[in-house]
């Protein structure tokens, strides 16, 4: 080969690969890594859906981290430990960086993006109604989990300003989620007497109630198609369960021991038992495929304290244990994109009583 074309070759390889590394460089600009394994000996042998596990944060109490449309953050509820209230935080996965996007007053729950946009969140908030931190439940009742009075739904800008309030009336409002489309809110309401499930729009208008039966209705979420609401509920059955019921609802709290995942039409119509068993069974949400459901559930415990996710058919069956760590793992939820998957856990506590967000790829 002549030096002219020795030449010429050269020049066309390096503009083949600066072309490739272009590409590539674009590739890594659209496409950050969100995960990046620094917690790979967090996954416990038998937890094969995960991969490149990752810790997103370290230290007091963070919990019910939903992905915004572009899987690109996260928003949850956090306090540090020490007294002190959940608030509502966003964070950009990539960088690990979060910010307080509730008022810092009052207790908060349960934030989610409005999509298709991200341009609202929601939330549930009591500080319109008491600037402090309300006191813990009586836990002489045994263990109880507290229906604030003064909780309403709100819906702001992302950083927090532009606050308007969806509920008004008296008594318990949160566990607010979005379809994906944008249409719908679904919600969790003591406004009927009794915790239902209902609807409403994104601007707090057109509520609809879509659950009638006594007990408790909560912790609802869509299917990615928009057609299904799935939901955990408990229905007392026996005088005392009854009776210990309605006692604790007059005094705004309840007892989350029996708790089932339920399937139901957005209309409310199609209602259908997924689980049926003796435990706790909550925070369900549909898989990218609307097929089947993750959970979190003590099912496998029969002390009731050991809390793993588990996945199941949306007609209930070929159930299969997702964690196996000896303590809490909950609040489960795929990304937009399918890619990933965000979960709260006990694993690698900085001091007991740490719950911490952990993100990591997903395996099928």
């Amino acid at each position: 080969m002549s030096q002219t074309k020795q030449r010429h070759y050269l020049i066309v390889v390096l503009i083949v690969i600066g072309f490739l590394a272009l590409l590539r460089w674009q590739a890594v600009i659209n496409n950050p890594t969100l995960v990046d394994g620094s917690a790979n000996e967090q996954i416990l042998p038998k937890e094969s859906h995960f991969k490149n596990l990752r810790q997103l944060t370290f230290g007091g109490e963070n919990a019910e981290a939903y992905f915004s449309s572009d899987s690109k953050k996260l928003i949850f509820q956090s306090h540090d430990g020490r007294g002190l209230c959940d608030q509502i935080y966003i964070m950009d996965i990539e960088s690990g960086k979060s910010e307080m996007v509730s008022t810092g007053d009052g207790v908060t729950t349960c934030a989610y993006f409005q999509y298709p946009g991200n341009e609202k969140i929601v939330y549930a908030s009591t500080h319109h109604v008491d600037k402090a931190c309300p006191p813990p439940p009586d836990y002489s009742l045994g263990y109880v989990w507290k229906l604030h009075e003064g909780f309403d739904i709100f819906r702001a800008n992302p950083n927090g300003s532009a606050l308007e309030q969806l509920t008004q009336e008296a008594g318990y409002d949160a566990e607010a989620t979005i379809a994906e489309d944008g249409s719908r809110i679904v919600y969790t309401s003591l406004v009927s007497g009794d915790l239902e499930v209902w609807t409403m729009n994104t601007d707090g208008s057109d509520k609809r109630m879509l659950t009638n039966k006594l007990g408790y209705d909560g912790g609802p979420f869509f299917s990615h198609d928009g057609k299904k609401i799935v939901w955990r509920a408990f229905y007392p059955e026996t005088e005392k369960e009854i009776s210990d019921y309605k006692k604790l609802i007059a005094d705004s709290m309840i007892r989350p021991m029996n708790l089932q995942v339920r399937v139901m039409n957005t209309d409310g119509t199609g209602k259908v038992q997924v689980t049926h068993n003796r435990g706790a069974n909550f925070a369900p949400f549909f898989y990218p495929n609307d097929e089947r459901i993750v959970f979190c559930s003590n099912k496998a415990d029969p002390k009731g304290r050991n809390f793993d996710l588990w996945a199941v058919n949306v007609d209930g069956t070929n159930m299969e244990q997702i964690t196996y760590f000896d303590g809490f793992d909950g609040f489960p939820m795929f990304s937009p994109n399918g890619k990933y998957f965000v979960f709260a856990s006990n694993r690698n506590q900085a001091k007991q009583g740490d719950t911490n967000i952990f993100i990591a790829e997903w395996i099928d």
